[in-house]
């Protein structure tokens, strides 16, 4: 099995799923590049958002799955956050069958996980200590805490003997439907999408009336419309009890951003500088912090004690 239950004192950077449709040969070479040059300790594979998009990734799985780990980066297989159809439940059983460690991102899935090492994904709602030992009697060595989380609730979560994960940068997963708001934007439905969700490799952005942009639309989930970045957090992150950081693929240049998480965890980059070096790169997409702050999500708060 790749993950043990004991925590590290080193902070693991992860690289967590592609939540975009991206095509096959891109998405391949993406992870390519991230298992040659990207400093992540850990990446997560696997269709989250809908599981009509996995197919098109099929034949390069597990190449990639084997070059990420020949490059000494652990992999965890991530599973579609809305479980609906037998086809979906049978791929759950196939991954928790094999040799992998399993991202449950559906409570569905815990059922087909029971008694083998797991992560407990951001959908899954573990918002209370009660939450977060059923999860771990039923097998998780690693709790991925939902984006909504405030630092005080982080804090409590935290203090546990399995692995904490808190997602640091990229759009949030906000919510996940059964609908297909990306397809209906373009006069279809789910069911004859025709894939645009592939048309927009960074998300679809939903606007008010006024113009002003709030959300992002990718497929069947609906998104944040700023990166959450917590940088000049982090050390206050690992002084609550967390082990890992997940930044979260975006169309940019991922593996300066991995760099500039990766410098700052091990104390090489200030938080101030990295912040100023990642707000260069980001294409006027604005930063949001809110939820660390118990606060709307969409805001951005100056750094202070939590």
């Amino acid at each position: 099995m790749e993950a043990g239950t004991a925590r590290t004192s080193h902070a693991q950077l992860t690289l967590g799923p592609l939540l975009y449709h991206w095509d096959a040969e891109k998405r391949r070479d993406f992870y390519f590049k991230i298992a040659d040059e990207a400093p992540v300790d850990c990446v997560y594979l696997g269709e989250v958002i809908c599981s009509k998009r996995e197919p098109y990734f099929e034949e390069y799985f597990y190449q990639v799955a084997d070059r990420l780990r020949s490059a000494g980066k652990q992999v965890v297989i991530s599973t579609t956050a809305l479980v609906t159809s037998p086809r979906e439940m049978a791929d759950i059983r196939k991954h928790a069958s094999e040799d992998a460690l399993v991202e449950a991102n559906d409570v569905a899935c815990l059922q087909a996980l029971h008694g083998k090492p797991h992560v407990i994904g951001p959908f899954v709602n573990v918002f209370n200590e009660g939450a977060r030992e059923f999860v771990i009697r039923n097998g998780a060595v690693r709790i991925v805490l939902p984006v909504e989380a405030p630092a005080t609730s982080i804090k409590v979560l935290a203090n546990t003997a399995v692995e904490t994960e808190v997602m640091v940068f990229g759009r949030q997963p906000l919510s996940i439907a059964m609908r297909c708001y990306h397809a209906r934007s373009h006069g279809l439905t789910k069911d004859s999408c025709q894939f645009v969700c592939g048309l927009d490799p960074n998300g679809l952005s939903a606007t008010t009336v006024t113009g002003e942009d709030l959300l992002t639309i990718n497929g069947t989930s609906t998104m944040s419309h700023g990166y959450v970045v917590l940088l000049k957090e982090l050390e206050a992150l690992r002084k609550m009890g967390v082990t890992h950081f997940r930044v979260s693929p975006q169309h940019m240049d991922m593996i300066a951003v991995t760099s500039i998480y990766r410098d700052t965890l091990d104390g090489k980059y200030s938080p101030q500088a990295a912040e100023a070096r990642l707000l260069g790169m980001s294409d006027d997409i604005p930063f949001v912090n809110g939820f660390y702050y118990a606060r709307e999500g969409l805001s951005w708060i100056e750094h202070r004690a939590a």
